[in-house]
């Protein structure tokens, strides 16, 4: 059974920086991609990034990132470090793994979820 465990979140000030973990089990993760997603307080859930770990560790963020947010990966571990944090990051930030989703900013392409963490930004 692949799962996710999300860790990391938490109450940070504007400007301030917090680094997100998601361990990865039941899959040594070759041919997956590993994504986060996040849902702020009464919005539809959204992309914020992803890596392929098939190809070549390749990247993608979503549009509002801006250079804020680096997603990398370790050994069975997919990291998201957020620095210039803003009150509209608020959310809880799912991790998100599948094997080559089809479209991978898509969030019906993934089967795999893990529980969320709660991350606060305040002003």
């Amino acid at each position: 059974q692949v799962q996710p465990v999300e860790s990391g979140g938490g109450l940070v000030q504007a400007g301030g920086s917090l680094r997100l973990s998601c361990a990865l089990s039941g899959t040594d993760g070759r041919s997956y991609a590993m994504a986060w997603f996040r849902k702020p307080p009464g919005k539809e859930r959204e992309f914020v990034a992803v890596i392929k770990w098939w190809a070549g560790g390749r990247t993608y963020y979503g549009d509002f990132v801006k250079g804020r947010f680096i997603i990398s990966r370790g050994r069975n571990t997919l990291y998201l470090q957020m620095d210039s944090l803003e009150p509209e990051d608020t959310a809880v930030y799912y991790c998100a793994a599948d094997e080559k989703p089809h479209e991978y900013w898509n969030s019906r392409y993934y089967d795999f979820w893990g529980q969320g963490t709660q991350v606060t930004v305040s002003s």
